[in-house]
């Protein structure tokens, strides 16, 4: 029996959203990559790979790290906020660069191994997700190129002698279809300032369900929306334009339970609250207290008697809190789940995602939760 905490990841739910993912369809071409930030694990990177996904890296080193797992350079695409540490070497490999900033850009077309055609990401002047840390274009967002300056970047490339050939725009996260059908309809109004580009890579942000009212994406039908909107672009413009997502949450957030066990019970008084005090905590699961985001939690115990709890981590730090107002870590809100006893296994539901990849690594000096997978 393997100790706690434990993140499991099941085989069989990863294998069935790989197949789903891969069997959608788009009119002129889609390629799905991985978004690796996700999760790390190179179980999970094998499977996805040998499923027929292709990658997307958020930094040279999560490159390096699909390249040392076997994974082959023409199937990575690198959108890194930091400069890459080893451009060349990534280009060499047949890494896909894109250029995030005109320092990226010029660093780019300057190097030795600078392909023919290229990717830039531009930031469109828009938005989406639920709370500011989950949207990534806007103003108020660093990522990619402000889209005013698309016509310098034009020029740059022009004077290299290089095409763009791939556009990439990530705006955020979303569940809704007309979220979705208003981000297409922006990135193609942005794609038409590059008449070179063929392939649109409109990121990822596929929302899942994970608890109470949150919706799950309908890919199928946001596939409809995309496939409506590029066939319009088709016949406007005479342009066939492949298309590129990113899923990352949607591929592995339900494959993956965080176990732990329940080391303390304390309250704090009558006219307090009764604190479930878990063997893990932010060092190994950080949503809560970046984003208020909430899971399901279960105790695992034939006591069909309910109470109301504040799960809480075991690190020293006030906001190791698991039971807040969902998307307000500030809040804290008690869960009724079975009554528990000191011992108890809980479970934590679709960590599977930005769980054991985004943890507060090393904080109390707590060591890692392990990580296996399951069938």
């Amino acid at each position: 029996m393997f100790s706690t905490p434990r993140f499991e990841y099941s085989k069989k739910i990863l294998s069935d959203k790989i197949s789903e993912v891969t069997s959608l369809k788009a009119p002129y071409g889609y390629t799905p990559r991985y978004a690796v930030k996700a999760n790390t694990h190179p179980s999970i990177i094998t499977i996805i790979d040998e499923g027929g996904i292709h990658f997307d890296a958020s930094s040279s080193y999560e490159a390096m790290l699909l390249l040392s797992l076997g994974v082959s350079g023409e199937k990575i695409a690198l959108s890194s906020q930091q400069s890459a540490h080893n451009l060349d070497e990534l280009l060499e490999a047949g890494v896909r660069v894109a250029a995030t900033s005109f320092k990226q850009l010029e660093m780019l077309l300057a190097a030795p191994h600078c392909p023919e055609k290229i990717t830039v990401r531009i930031n469109p002047d828009y938005g989406s997700g639920h709370n500011n840390r989950t949207s990534t274009g806007g103003t108020n967002a660093s990522f990619g190129i402000w889209h005013e300056y698309i016509p310098e970047i034009v020029r740059l490339c022009a004077t290299a002698g290089v095409k763009i050939d791939c556009v990439h725009i990530h705006v955020g996260s979303g569940a809704k279809p007309e979220i979705w059908a208003e981000v297409m309809d922006r990135c193609l109004k942005v794609l038409e300032a590059f008449p070179t580009a063929t392939i649109l890579n409109v990121g990822g942000g596929f929302k899942v369900h994970r608890f109470n009212t949150e919706e799950e994406t309908d890919l199928a039908t946001i596939f409809e929306i995309f496939t409506q909107k590029l066939t319009a672009f088709k016949t406007e413009t005479n342009r066939s334009i492949h298309l590129e997502i990113e899923p990352g949450t949607y591929l592995v957030a339900h494959a993956g339970t965080l176990v732990a066990t329940i080391d303390d019970i304390v309250d704090t008084g009558e006219n307090g609250h009764t604190f479930i005090k878990l063997d893990t905590g932010m060092n190994d699961f950080l949503r809560t207290t970046m984003y208020g985001s909430q899971h399901k939690i279960e105790v695992m115990t034939d006591n069909t008697n309910e109470k109301p709890y504040v799960v809480v981590g075991h690190n020293c730090e006030s906001g190791d809190i698991f039971t807040t107002v969902q998307y307000d870590q500030e809040t804290i809100k008690p869960r009724l789940l079975k009554e528990a006893k000191i011992g108890d296994e809980v479970r934590i539901y679709d960590t599977g995602a930005y769980c054991a990849s985004m943890r507060a690594k090393g904080y109390n000096a707590f060591p890692d939760a392990i990580e296996i997978m399951v069938a």
